[in-house]
């Protein structure tokens, strides 16, 4: 899909430093809006893995530690994944005109950072990239993720996007982590309408077909 799809006009398509490791899904959907979106945007590596948000050289940049992190070289630096998609998709289509539309898009993507991520990423980080045996892993994360999985597929069950009838930020927010959640355990043949989603999602980022 082309920028212009998306209604993302050239005055408002900006350059920047984007910081992120690529095994983190927070990181890859601020990559995923600005690519959509025809942003410029130099990345960098930061191993989340073994620490490198937390290094003093780092953190002189940005105290919060973690990535995403985006430094905008006039002074301007912003970090959290959500935060970064939104300031990116300001004016596009990816954030619906309708306020009611909006708030809609907002409170899935509030859930996703208090209900879905801290179940689904941190099980899929603790079995894929640690390596950690099921009995070393809190059985909590399976029933949440479980919890998030048959939410989004109720929701799913009755509409092909979460707000509206295209795609939103509240959809890259989500696809994120929901794509790779088999590499924690989950399989989304379980839940046929979010598997359906994440094709077409995946299908509207350039990612298949």
């Amino acid at each position: 899909m082309s920028a212009d799809c998306y209604g993302a006009p050239e005055r408002q398509r900006m350059m920047f430093t984007l910081y992120g490791d690529k095994v983190s899904g927070n990181c890859l959907k601020v990559m995923w809006v600005a690519d959509l979106l025809g942003h410029a945007y130099h990345w960098i590596d930061v191993d989340v893995v073994t620490g490198e948000a937390k290094s003093p050289d780092f953190l002189a940049k940005f105290p919060m530690g973690q990535v995403p992190a985006a430094d905008f070289g006039d002074g301007r630096r912003l970090a959290q994944s959500n935060a970064l998609m939104l300031y990116l998709a300001e004016g596009s289509a990816l954030i619906p005109a309708d306020d009611f539309a909006r708030a809609q898009m907002l409170q899935w993507l509030f859930w996703e950072q208090y209900s879905h991520e801290p179940a689904i990423a941190v099980r899929r980080f603790q079995m894929f990239y640690l390596g950690k045996p099921e009995n070393e892993i809190d059985p909590a994360l399976t029933t949440r993720g479980q919890a998030a999985l048959d939410q989004m597929q109720r929701h799913l069950a009755g509409q092909g996007w979460f707000v509206g009838d295209g795609l939103t930020c509240a959809d890259i927010g989500l696809v994120a982590y929901t794509r790779v959640a088999h590499e924690g355990g989950f399989d989304l043949a379980q839940w046929p309408a979010v598997q359906a989603w994440v094709g077409r999602v995946e299908q509207a980022l350039g990612m298949k077909g």
